[in-house]
């Protein structure tokens, strides 16, 4: 059995969690013939996934102007074989340092393209693409023709950052004064907004996964489910054939370019497919894919590190329903942590008792 050793960044989002966990699971996969020795990166002492690793580190916010300087002494110092960027504020950072970091440490950087990362992290960009290339889109507008909006599509009207993930700072607008104090509140945290047609939610919303391998031609991989939201999140899910949304995913992540793990979210109306966001990185319903027969991180660096050729076409229906757990670790091991910026002799545990 190969051992391989892997760098998943933000270690304590529920993407990079995600990651760590689907890692595990190709662990236990009785054929498999690879082993990954998981190194989880946050800039947290308080972040689960270091220590719920082999090793874990404490590095910079990816904002910072010695980020790329810690990533690329991590993996020297521990010899990693490719990285995982576990939360959105990475990817820009790792793909512009990816032919440095790739040529000074032999470390791959398992990343979409930066115009495919660029178009998905831009609401409106991600829009105009839809829309210019005849892909299905969630009508949109800036506010400067918030009026013309409001003329075309009535009330309500759902608003939020044009950059930004999760719930944070969206707003279901039902009047002008509403609007108006939507688009304030955006723009005073910083952010930019976007108007979007409000898509009634009766039918669900759909999260599809998909995987195209390193040249960007081939579908290694597309499963999609139905789910109920909770805080911004994937709270239940039901994992089904949904044909109709996910090949139309399908259509949109090899049209983008990707040549990696792309998230499509979606949702039906009057049986018309309405995609309304694009993560161009692996979701936080990663574990829920992996259980169902489609590992995406092992998909990913299998294609691109080994140079295997994969084709999965089919998965299992599942429902999950989430629900929290506890990590656990000595008061001295967090201490210790904060005061060194690593973990070696991981001792967290958990409790089964649910």
């Amino acid at each position: 059995m190969e051992k391989v050793k892997v760098l998943v960044t933000g270690s304590g989002s529920i993407v990079g969690q995600g990651i760590i966990k689907s890692l595990k699971l190709a662990n236990n996969k009785k054929d498999s013939n690879l082993k990954y020795e998981i190194v989880a990166a946050d800039m947290s002492a308080l972040s689960a996934g270091i220590y719920r690793s082999d090793f874990g580190t404490l590095i910079p916010p990816a904002s910072s102007c010695d980020y790329i300087e810690f990533i690329e002494r991590i993996c020297k110092e521990l010899g990693i074989t490719a990285i995982f960027a576990g939360s959105d504020e990475e990817l820009l950072p790792l793909v512009r340092a990816k032919d440095q970091l790739e040529k000074k440490t032999g470390t791959l950087i398992l990343t979409n393209p930066s115009q495919v990362i660029s178009i998905c992290m831009d609401k409106w960009r991600t829009f105009e693409f839809l829309k210019s290339n005849n892909l299905p889109f969630t009508e949109s507008a800036l506010p400067e023709s918030k009026e013309q909006f409001v003329r075309d599509f009535g009330f309500p009207i759902f608003v939020k950052p044009r950059q930004g993930h999760g719930s944070l700072h969206c707003y279901i607008a039902n009047s002008k004064e509403e609007l108006d104090s939507a688009i304030s509140a955006i723009e005073k945290a910083g952010w930019c907004p976007i108007l979007q047609e409000y898509l009634d939610g009766q039918n669900g919303e759909f999260t599809s996964g998909i995987t195209v391998n390193k040249t960007g031609k081939k579908i290694m991989s597309s499963i999609a489910m139905k789910r109920t939201i909770k805080s911004g999140q994937t709270y239940k899910a039901f994992v089904d054939d949904f044909k109709e949304v996910r090949k139309s995913a399908e259509k949109v992540v090899i049209k983008l370019g990707s040549t990696n793990a792309v998230n499509v979210q979606a949702k039906l109306i009057n049986d018309e497919v309405k995609i309304f966001e694009i993560n161009p990185r692996f979701s936080a319903t990663l574990p829920i894919r992996a259980v169902a027969g489609v590992n995406e991180p092992d998909i990913i660096f299998r294609n691109n590190v080994l140079g295997e050729e994969i084709e999965i076409d089919s998965y299992q229906k599942l429902v999950c329903m989430r629900y929290w757990n506890e990590v656990y670790v000595p008061y001295s091991t967090y201490e210790m942590t904060q005061k060194v910026g690593k973990v070696e002799k991981v001792n967290s545990f958990t409790v089964d008792y649910f």
